[in-house]
């Protein structure tokens, strides 16, 4: 199993095996001009065991992301034996031990592990450079006179090869971190990022899904109560059109008006639809409360008597708000007419108070014990609901249905619906 926390590309995998067939170049080039030049004299190991090592030292690096700690310690243990039997190489093994700790910073997924692995690696190595130094500096001590209160050459270069190393095992530990860091910030963006997107996506979705039902619900409105009431004067045609041909013509002529009122409002809400957000918003019809008294009385001359009354002092009221009220009233008017009965008759209130408008839609007709809920229902709910309001629908108990709406005045209206 990996010890990494991030999935290696074919790429990655690629760059780790060019890196260990590049260190074991160098290495070689390095060994053999090591040998060369003779840098641990006599006591100087044979070549061919410097190449023994450099394999050893090397190939483990094309698998540093994969496992990022058995590789660095292999190539620190190796890099130690190294120099303790003076192999002719330590330039490429420098390198080697650098890209192991590093690796470990930089991609191993349990940080406290990649935190012993590296400390045990850095405390080791100055356990061995102290002793090698304490070694060297008693044989040096047989060789040589020590001027007291002078620092000999070999203690100043002991105590610079001490400050390489401390800065050497810093930088591959600060670099790992800030790698590791650096992508685990990448990886959070990259949530973050994906993450927004699925919002946006649920959100466009969602509009799309709102703007469906706003459409679905003003078709219905306009459709569902001008082909009611064309439907119920036809029928009252039909009826009377071999007694009184004159009244016949009155019907007919009123199925004539409420056709063109129906493509009347059915381009005003195509333009509508058509218009920006902002526009369709503001205006999504022309119809408000003024309009009240003459649906009251298109709805009596198609067979259902309605009264109409203003009750209080007429304020400001949003037009969304306006354009619910109407529909609200429209859709309460065209359910009685198709289920109250013949004899039925409505009665629409509209009342003004200092927090809110309230209006008020009840007939009289055939009892109805248990409500049939359908799209004109939940139409009306949704309008109340968007415009920040409260709705009743329910039977009378005298008969007859009754449809209460209350909207306080100033708040704010929303554009979809969320019932």
């Amino acid at each position: 199993m990996s010890a990494s926390s991030r999935a290696l590309t074919p790429r990655q995998r690629q760059a780790d095996a060019l890196l260990a067939v590049v260190v074991f170049v160098a290495g070689v080039i390095s060994a053999a001009l090591s040998a060369i030049s003779e840098i641990y004299g006599d006591d100087q190991a044979p070549l061919w065991q410097a190449l023994i090592y450099l394999a050893v030292v090397s190939a483990p690096l094309a698998f540093r992301r994969v496992w990022p700690a058995p590789v660095a310690i292999l190539v620190s243990v190796a890099y130690f034996v190294s120099v303790t039997l003076h192999l002719p190489e330590i330039y490429a093994g420098n390198i080697a031990v650098f890209i192991a700790l590093y690796t470990v910073g930089a991609w191993m997924a349990n940080r406290r592990a990649a935190m012993i692995v590296r400390l045990a690696i850095i405390v080791g190595m100055f356990a061995w450079l102290l002793i090698t130094m304490y070694r060297d500096a008693i044989d040096t001590a047989r060789e040589e006179d020590v001027i007291a209160g002078a620092m000999s050459p070999y203690l100043a270069f002991m105590l610079l090869n001490l400050l390489i190393n401390v800065l050497y095992f810093a930088g591959a530990y600060f670099f790992g971190e800030h790698a590791w860091r650096s992508a685990m910030q990448r990886q959070a963006l990259e949530q973050r990022t994906a993450d927004l997107e699925r919002e946006r996506e649920v959100t466009a979705a969602q509009a799309v899904a709102l703007e469906r039902v706003r459409i679905a619900r003003e078709l219905h409105d306009v459709v569902a109560h001008h082909v009611s009431v064309m439907g119920v004067q036809a029928g009252a045609a039909r009826m009377v059109i071999d007694q009184d041909p004159q009244k016949s013509k009155e019907l007919l002529g009123g199925i004539e008006t409420s056709a063109r009122e129906a493509i009347g409002e059915l381009r005003h809400l195509l333009e509508t639809l058509r218009s920006s957000d902002t526009e369709a918003d503001d205006a999504p019809s022309t119809v408000g409360l003024s309009d009240l008294p003459e649906l009251a009385a298109a709805s009596s001359a198609a067979g259902l008597p309605t009264a109409f009354t203003t009750v209080g002092e007429e304020r400001p009221v949003p037009s969304v708000v306006q354009v619910s009220l109407y529909r609200i009233a429209q859709e309460s008017l065209t359910n009685a007419r198709r289920h109250a009965g013949p004899a039925a008759t409505a009665d629409v209130r509209l009342r003004y108070t200092e927090r809110e408008v309230e209006l008020e839609i009840v007939n009289t007709g055939r009892r109805v014990l248990t409500p049939r809920p359908g799209l004109g229902q939940l139409g009306m709910r949704e309008r109340a609901l968007a415009s920040g309001g409260a709705i009743e629908s329910a039977p009378r108990e005298r008969g007859g249905w009754r449809v209460r709406v209350q909207v306080p005045i100033g708040a704010p209206a929303l554009t979809g619906a969320t019932a």
